[in-house]
């Protein structure tokens, strides 16, 4: 018992020591306080300002590449005789990046360049795609059917001039894109044609690019579907749907699904479209990452019966390939034309601050049955070469293609 009292004397002995050494404390004033508080706050941002310079530019935890990257832009800022465009300087690095790649991998401009714009599948606008001539005029390159520009009787080849009161010549095409979005209501163009200058009015609309056309072939008391696909845009897979639904309606018995000349698009698009064609327990195609490989599937709901032939040439690329290869290899579609590309790479897309845009390798597809095409392509069930008489005189009789496709179908 008394071990145990003196022990406990001890220790309160002990805690009165601590208590009375915090009486003893000094007593600060708020001002002083204050002050040191200021000066807590002041070297904490020294400290971390010199930690942030040793870390990040003295290069403690980047790369000595990097490091070398950050020390060079520095230099061409800070000695290049003339001004210089940071963000300019920096879009250029990244597309010297890009260059260094694989050709897949590319800087493709912003958001309203004619890639987007034809990926996107719709744009605000008149309706014209333009060109400049050696001289530096700006000329109509194409006109989009049903638009603005196509009702006003534009066409390809007419010299734009003026737009409202602005001359346009030596204007680049991007100033003349940024002067024709920036129209609010009504804008005039004169354009010349043939010697003669003429002026239209305008307004800009919602344009859709149409990227599928069809029809129905007639023989021996037998119609078969035609559906060609121009390029797999936003939009192309409820185009061609739409299409499709139209030609069943007149009790098709095949179908030609035309991709010559397609070099790809989106692959969610070629998935939708595949899956107009197979039920959910067809592979389609696989994809092959950094994260491993996978199959994926299509999401239809059911698998159709009548005859499919494809129609393919050396430009059929990317989601065209997906898409023959889905409808040969699990559908039992003949395929028709001249070895494909060989695009077996996938791409994403992705925009900078400033809107400007660049596409990168991230992922290689493979087949529905696990066969590579990249610089391969697919080779055709049919080898032909279209023949000069199309070339000269295009026709469906003269595409012989297109002859061999449907007597694949007739047989």
């Amino acid at each position: 018992m008394d071990n145990k009292k003196s022990s406990v004397e001890r220790l309160s002995k002990s805690l009165d020591i601590k208590v009375n050494k915090r009486k003893s404390l000094p007593t600060f004033k708020t001002k002083e306080v204050v002050c040191l508080l200021l000066v807590t706050v002041v070297v904490s941002l020294v400290m971390g300002g010199l930690v942030t310079y040793n870390v990040i530019l003295k290069g403690a935890k980047v790369d000595d590449e990097l490091q070398e990257f950050i020390e060079n832009y520095d230099y061409v800022v800070d000695n290049y005789y003339g001004n210089v465009d940071k963000n300019k300087l920096i879009d250029s690095a990244i597309a010297g990046m890009l260059s260094s790649l694989d050709n897949n991998s590319a800087y493709v401009g912003g958001s309203d360049s004619n890639f987007s714009i034809f990926l996107e599948g719709n744009y605000e606008g008149a309706g014209i795609q333009v060109t400049t001539t050696d001289n530096n005029n700006i000329i109509i390159y194409s006109v989009f059917d049903g638009t603005p520009a196509s009702k006003a009787g534009l066409k390809s080849g007419d010299v734009i001039v003026k737009l409202n009161d602005k001359d346009t010549s030596n204007m680049s095409l991007e100033e003349f894109s940024k002067l024709v979005k920036s129209q609010d209501g009504s804008f005039t163009i004169t354009y010349k044609r043939d010697g003669t200058e003429k002026t239209v009015k305008l307004k800009n609309d919602i344009v859709e690019l149409k990227s599928v056309s069809s029809k129905t072939i007639e023989r021996d008391n037998r119609n078969i579907g035609y559906i060609r696909l121009t390029i797999f845009a936003n939009n192309s897979d409820e185009q061609f749907e739409k299409a499709l639904n139209n030609l069943e309606k007149q009790d098709i018995d095949g179908l030609v699904i035309d991709l010559r000349g397609n070099s790809g698009g989106h692959l969610k698009t070629a998935e939708n479209i595949i899956s107009l064609f197979l039920d959910s327990s067809h592979p389609i195609y696989q994809i092959k990452s950094k994260d491993g490989q996978k199959k994926f599937y299509s999401n239809g709901k059911e698998t159709k019966k009548y005859k499919i032939a494809v129609l393919i040439d050396s430009s059929s690329a990317s989601a065209s390939e997906v898409v023959t290869s889905a409808l040969k290899e699990q559908y039992g579609a003949t395929v028709v034309g001249e070895n494909s590309y060989g695009k077996g790479t996938v791409q994403e897309l992705q925009t900078l601050s400033n809107g400007e845009q660049y596409k990168l390798t991230t992922k290689t597809w493979l087949t529905s049955k696990g066969k590579g095409i990249d610089k391969k392509g697919i080779e055709p069930d049919y080898s032909i070469t279209l023949n000069n008489e199309y070339l000269e005189n295009p026709s469906d009789e003269n595409d012989n293609q297109l002859q061999k496709a449907l007597e694949v179908i007739f047989k």
